[in-house]
């Protein structure tokens, strides 16, 4: 199965992005097929440039984007935003006496 994610690169605590399509079960920072753009968090506003067609391509073809890369799709209108999933709450414990 394909994915599209981010591939981490830049220098210690000044993490940069490459958005890529690679393999599901390929390491992180491993081998790919084709970079699709770039994402920038540490600018103010963050930095995001991608290849629209090349995306659309790559999803016709079936590839998956990751939660992170689909809200980054989503905000450039590429993708419909992920549905939201709120996280359980943990309940505390009962007090004993």
């Amino acid at each position: 199965m394909l994915k599209i994610r981010l591939r981490r690169t830049g220098a210690k605590k000044q993490p940069s992005y490459r958005v890529v399509v690679t393999e599901a079960t390929a390491p992180r920072d491993g081998t790919f097929l084709e970079i699709l753009g770039h994402y920038n968090p540490l600018t103010e506003p963050t930095t995001f440039v991608i290849k629209e067609d090349r995306v659309r391509e790559w999803l016709g073809r079936g590839a998956q984007p990751t939660d992170r890369v689909a809200r980054l799709l989503s905000k450039q209108g590429i993708v419909p935003p992920p549905p939201y999933v709120p996280t359980p709450t943990a309940t505390p414990a009962p007090a004993s006496a």
